[in-house]
């Protein structure tokens, strides 16, 4: 079986969006999944590294299991390479990028990376809402940066008027149409929307995704938690999908459909090998792998968002599904190939 490569998301945004305060809630909120951490600062006393983990280190342990390196972009491909040692057992890493970072440049390291334990996952941007105006008007590129962006985090929603919430909703609409965007208070996202994790302990499962009782595994009422505010989907399809629809469903998904993961079994050509599926925003990967022998050729994926029509959704999926008489060829999968890297 192809080994499951760690994803590596990045996150980004100019100083004092809020990223250090979210990747804190992030490991605090994800109990069950191991992150390496790389904080990617510049200054000679990395403070974000000294919020993350309390203290600056090469490689700092975390009581949850979290991993912390302090290490600027010429570190970045060694402390990957440290982050994602087997016997780490890291299931994702998070680059939490300085304020005044390129994205695309830093995607382009990510992309050219000969590490073959790790796979792009995506890039999120914080926007702070109360300084919108005036971090706009100092950093104009900051209309590049969320037009790079896979999912935008609007932070500090709290701090603004509902009104001003849509009118920058509005204006991030304007820069990036159809960008996804999620608003948040406090950095407080819901680990679900980024991360895909399969605990160890229940390896033997065929199809086992980080639900939102793992993430809020803490014991707190329902209504408290981030997930009371989201939407979760589950398909399942004995029969195989036909790529071109399936992949005309994922060009035209609805902007508050945040997250689609799981795994596809496609008719024709690409049945020969299960095709796991990896979506944030607008970011979108497939890996291929092995059926198991004996394993059930199914398609089961799970679809997170705000406002979505579960039986609208369900019914496209269900779509996709090849009829008797169509005939699949190889030329029906180029669009899927397209989201493959070629290591795999």
């Amino acid at each position: 079986m192809a080994t499951q490569r760690i994803p590596v998301i990045l996150v980004t945004g100019f100083l004092g969006s809020g990223k250090t305060t979210m990747l804190n809630h992030l490991m605090r909120d994800s109990a069950d999944t191991r992150i390496g951490v790389i904080v990617n600062d510049f200054g000679s006393i990395n403070i974000d590294a000294l919020a993350v983990a309390g203290q600056v280190d090469s490689m700092i342990p975390i009581e949850n299991g979290c991993l912390c390196c302090a290490a600027d972009a010429s570190e970045m491909d060694e402390m990957l390479a440290r982050l994602t040692e087997p016997e780490l057992r890291i299931d994702v890493v998070v680059i939490e990028a300085s304020g005044l970072a390129e994205p695309q440049s830093m995607i382009r390291a990510l992309l050219s990376s000969t590490n073959e334990r790790i796979v792009y996952g995506g890039l999120v941007e914080v926007v702070d809402a109360a300084e919108f105006g005036d971090t706009r008007a100092r950093h104009p590129e900051l209309d590049r940066h969320v037009r790079a962006a896979d999912l935008v985090v609007l932070n500090k929603t709290d701090r603004v008027t509902e009104d001003e919430r849509d009118d920058l909703l509005e204006t991030l609409q304007e820069i990036a149409p159809g960008a996804p965007v999620l608003t948040a208070a406090h950095g407080r996202v819901d680990p679900a929307l980024l991360f895909d994790h399969q605990p160890r302990e229940a390896s033997e499962e065929r199809f086992r995704q980080l639900s939102f009782a793992d993430v809020c595994a803490d014991g707190h009422e329902h209504g408290h938690h981030l997930h009371a505010a989201y939407d979760s989907v589950e398909f399942t399809s004995a029969e195989p999908l036909h790529p071109q629809r399936l992949m005309a469903f994922l060009d035209s998904r609805p902007v508050g459909l945040y997250r689609v993961k799981g795994f596809l079994h496609f008719a024709g050509a690409g049945s020969e090998r299960k095709f796991g599926l990896h979506a944030v925003g607008s970011y979108l990967r497939f890996q291929p792998s092995p059926w198991e022998p004996g394993e059930p050729r199914v398609t089961q994926l799970v679809l997170i968002g705000t406002g979505i029509d579960a039986d609208a959704l369900t019914k496209r999926l269900a779509e996709c599904a090849v009829t008797a008489t169509e005939e699949i060829d190889e030329t029906h999968m180029m669009g899927v190939l397209r989201y493959v890297d070629a290591a795999d």
